[in-house]
């Protein structure tokens, strides 16, 4: 159609018709004069704007999946990310939590025999023919080796290699590793040495062995052993819990008994422990051992629970009246 001056004329006045009654009808509200046809274009047209919605509306949706997906993905990763952030950190006080405590009880025990160490952490474990851990501490914190590695339990071991920040650590349990010890409450020495992975037959509860010197000795199971120090004081200081004896084998025509000990360390578990770099001035003797536990009490049978026979005495028991004969 040809833009004439007519067709113009045409549209304006359309369009102030159109104004016109959009503004009689909007002012009329419910009451609008307009209602009527209100009504019958909804009745008209309202079929063709839901079929049309109901083709658009599908189209719609996919592209706002289609646009919106990359930034829900991102969302999606970062509510990941600072979940894991939380758990990590969760972990990490839990751990520090543990840490202090296992230190506390550390330096408990280090002040019970008058040790001068320094705390540090296992960071990893032998692969070798070996039974050793390398710690975190090395030359620049005094460690030098052949000094003694203690845990808050017991002993540990003895350094044998040394760098600036690190230190391997001969284990007690090792094949290679013999400790000159004493038995609880009496003056009594051995050796307890270590067996290694062969410990692990007896469920690992007896990775050590003791033999007494004397033969004639006394040594009981549930007895504790103590380290009895060495030559000054390296590579064992004197005190240092060991372990419990577990079973004692009977002397078969040699000068020394056998016993196998329960150390009070567990070797599988180790984390923080340290190195004692000053030995004590005394011998602590026995003070580092923990207190020993209160025996069960026995239970005593009851005097009202013996029997009694059919004319009241009590059964096997005499009558205190005398007889009267037939």
């Amino acid at each position: 159609m040809k833009d004439t001056r007519r067709t113009r004329m045409v549209l304006g006045v359309l369009l102030i018709a159109a104004l016109a009654l959009i503004t009689i009808d909007y002012r009329g509200g419910d009451n609008s004069p307009l209602r009527g046809l209100r009504g019958v274009g909804s009745a008209v047209f309202g079929p063709v704007e839901r079929a049309s919605a109901s083709v658009v509306r599908p189209i719609g949706n996919t592209f706002d999946s289609l646009t919106g997906a990359p930034g829900e993905r991102r969302r999606a990763d970062r509510l990941e990310r600072e979940n894991q952030q939380l758990r990590d950190q969760l972990r990490a006080a839990h751990l520090d939590q543990d840490h202090s405590a296992q230190l506390q009880r550390l330096l408990g025990s280090a002040g019970l025999g008058g040790y001068k160490i320094a705390a540090a952490k296992v960071i990893s474990a032998g692969q070798g023919f070996e039974d050793t851990v390398t710690i975190d501490v090395g030359s620049s914190s005094g460690v030098r080796p052949d000094m003694t590695v203690m845990s808050a339990e017991g002993l540990v071991g003895r350094v044998t290699r040394v760098g600036p920040t690190t230190a391997t650590v001969l284990l007690a349990t090792d094949v290679t590793s013999s400790v000159g010890s004493r038995l609880e409450d009496s003056k009594e020495i051995g050796i307890v040495q270590g067996r290694g992975r062969r410990g692990l037959g007896d469920g690992g509860q007896t990775p050590m062995r003791f033999q007494l010197l004397n033969a004639n000795a006394a040594m009981r199971i549930g007895q504790r052993l103590v380290t009895l120090g060495s030559q000054g004081e390296r590579p064992y200081v004197p005190g240092v819990p060991i372990g419990t004896i577990e079973r004692i084998d009977a002397p078969a025509g040699g000068l020394t008994r056998t016993a196998y000990v329960r150390p009070f360390v567990k070797f599988t578990t180790l984390d923080v422990v340290a190195v004692v770099v000053a030995p004590p001035k005394t011998d602590p003797r026995d003070s580092v051992l923990p207190p020993k536990p209160s025996p069960s009490p026995t239970p005593t049978p009851s005097s009202s629970a013996t029997p009694k026979d059919g004319k009241g005495d009590k059964k096997g028991t005499p009558s205190d009246k005398p007889s009267t004969g037939g």
